[in-house]
């Protein structure tokens, strides 16, 4: 299979950059021309670091600008600003190995995610520069982060230490998240599904915490083009052929008193092809449209994530969204591997805003899950014959299952270098790992009892040892929005222990067996605590221990973590954020959450 990203897109065209500022010593008459060339160069060398590891969401390398010449003063820092705006740079990264005049060099840009990497030499005071500067973005309400090695480095050290390169990368991925959000638009497909909270489209949230705009639709937008004809039609027939063949129908769990036609059947997986291309095209676009004189429809919504309402309005007359969401979410489809789009189930625009940060941060395919159940080691005990969890399960397990669909990425037969599983971007994934995922989900006819306008929904159970972070955000009135945290491990158990535990709730949709890292603190003294501390019935699974960027991301955006289990050390937000406390940092990050307000008010 290809992976040249053939299938529609809008990470296409003028993406946002990354922008380089070189700031310097402006006295002349020998300080300043001392340090030219060392402070360009280290400019030159973080563009080389950012763009030989990071990538954008299409695959291409992410673009750095750096300012023309050092920046000595305003007038400087003025051109420098131009050049950017020109060139579209949505994150700014200021670096010196010197004394520089801190408010006049500065970044002065309200909406741009902003670093500044003070080069720990003791020659020139570059750390002195950062502290000086730092204060100055505190006192004008432009949060920056503070990059400083732990190790002093001679003055002509061109060497990188690993701790300055972790905080540079993990910045420019979490800033270039919030910049490609920023413009696009969130696809409401439907409205409110089952009284769901998640549901209920905030436009607030999505326009003032994360610069984007909702767009609506009704789900008989769905009927009318299926109805007219208004998709591919080779598309159509390409993806039909694919899906007979890649994707094998499993047990019909119906009674046969509901179980339907092999005629409907057909039916149905006809309509669930028709309504994945509908539903992308309604996201992104579809050139194809136009040629076929459907140039309003050729536009899409710009959409970077949407959610499907489904149930019941849908369901009870058409097939469910399962092979939809299940399909798009996934990194590969019948036009080969590509990026997934993002479509949240039951049009849970938390859910969808969740998974879009992971998908930002990590390039990946997100897991769209219920939290179900939480199975206590004595529960299981019970359930199995006495079977004892051990390992990363052995304080209790929860069960991660979608009341529809996941994204195929989630079976876990993707691995990294050591053969562990995981979930990769699309353009590392090998031709062998598309099938086995394929292999390892089967379709089986919905229930007609939730689905009385059938369907197919997905089957499979992911793989264990995979490191992953599950997430979630919350509105809560009063406060906004609050986002929870708890990276882990999946587990994989004995065939009989999983279809024993499986089949206690519908045997039709894919399961993750997930084990938190408890800490013996807080909402993660123990398993339990974690589900029974968990602010909805959604959650997100992103593959790696990745819990440090969406904290990141978070601060950039102004909304602060209720619940995480990851390691202080590892944490990285403003420096701004330490005047607001620095034992207690929950407490901390909720104080300057508030008072800059989110990032686009």
């Amino acid at each position: 299979m290809d992976h040249n990203q053939t299938s529609p897109t809008v990470w296409q065209g003028d993406l946002p950059k990354i922008g380089i500022r070189p700031t310097i010593d402006g006295r002349q008459g020998g300080v300043r021309e001392s340090l030219e060339d060392q402070t360009m160069n280290l400019a030159k060398r973080v563009a080389e670091l950012i763009t030989s590891n990071l990538r954008y969401p299409n695959g291409d390398s992410v673009e750095c600008v750096i300012a023309d010449t050092c920046i000595g003063g305003v007038a400087e820092a003025a051109a420098c600003e131009n050049k950017f705006r020109r060139e579209n740079v949505g994150v700014s990264l200021t670096v010196t190995p010197c004394w520089c005049y801190g408010s006049e060099t500065m970044d002065m840009d309200p909406l741009r995610p902003k670093a500044v990497f003070g080069f720990n030499g003791t020659e020139r005071p570059g750390a002195v520069y950062l502290a000086a500067v730092l204060a100055g973005h505190s006192q004008k309400g432009l949060p920056a982060f503070g990059i400083y090695g732990r190790d002093v480095q001679d003055a002509g050290d061109a060497n990188m230490p690993a701790d300055v390169q972790g905080k540079i990368l993990d910045f420019a991925r979490c800033g270039l998240a919030a910049a490609l959000m920023r413009g696009k638009a969130y696809l409401s497909m439907g409205g409110t599904s089952m009284g769901i909270a998640g549901s209920m489209v905030d436009y607030r949230f999505w326009e003032k915490y994360l610069g984007m705009r909702v767009e609506d639709i009704d789900m008989s937008e769905f009927a009318g083009r299926m109805k007219k004809g208004q998709f591919d039609q080779d598309e159509y027939e390409k993806a039909l052929a694919w899906v007979k063949e890649h994707c094998p129908e499993g047990d019909d769990y119906n009674s046969d008193e509901t179980r339907r036609s092999r005629e409907q059947l057909d039916s149905e997986w006809s309509d669930c092809v028709k309504m994945s291309l509908i539903a992308r095209d309604l996201m992104v676009g579809n050139p194809k449209l136009a040629e076929m004189g459907l140039q309003e429809q050729a536009h899409g919504h710009q959409a970077i994530a949407s959610g499907f309402q489904g149930q019941r309005q849908w369901t009870d007359h058409f097939p469910n969204g399962d092979f939809m969401e299940a399909i798009l979410n996934t990194s590969f489809d019948w036009n080969g591997k590509r990026a997934p789009y993002i479509v949240a189930t039951e049009n849970d625009a938390l859910n969808a805003a969740t998974m879009l940060f992971g998908n930002l941060l990590t390039n990946t395919a997100q897991v769209f899950a219920d939290l179900r159940t939480y199975w206590s080691p004595d529960a299981v005990a019970s359930a199995c014959d006495g079977y004892q969890l051990e390992g990363a399960g052995s304080d209790g397990l929860l069960h991660l299952i979608n009341s529809g669909p996941a994204t195929l990425d989630g079976t876990g037969q993707q691995t990294d270098a050591d053969g562990t599983p995981t979930m990769k971007p699309f353009w590392e994934i090998e031709d062998v790992e598309v099938e086995k995922c394929l292999q390892a989900t089967t379709w089986h006819p919905s229930i007609t009892e939730y689905f009385l306008g059938g369907g197919m929904s997905s089957r499979y159970k992911t793989r264990g040892g995979m490191k992953a972070t599950m997430t979630r955000i919350n509105l809560v009135d009063g406060l906004g929005p609050a986002l929870q945290i708890a990276e882990g491990y999946t587990v994989e158990l004995p065939e009989q222990v999983h279809d024993t535990l499986d089949q206690r709730t519908n045997p039709t949709w894919p399961t993750t067996w997930f084990a938190p890292i408890v800490t013996g603190r807080g909402a993660f003294t123990s398993t339990y605590e974690v589900m029974n501390h968990w602010g909805a019935n959604h959650c997100v699974m992103t593959a790696g221990h990745v819990g440090h960027l969406f904290i990141t991301l978070a601060s950039i955006l102004r909304i602060p973590v209720y619940m995480h289990n990851v390691d202080s050390g590892r944490v990285f937000r403003p420096s701004t954020w330490n005047a607001f406390g620095t034992d207690q940092l929950e407490g901390a990050d909720f104080r300057a959450c508030e008072n800059f307000g989110p990032l686009y008010r």
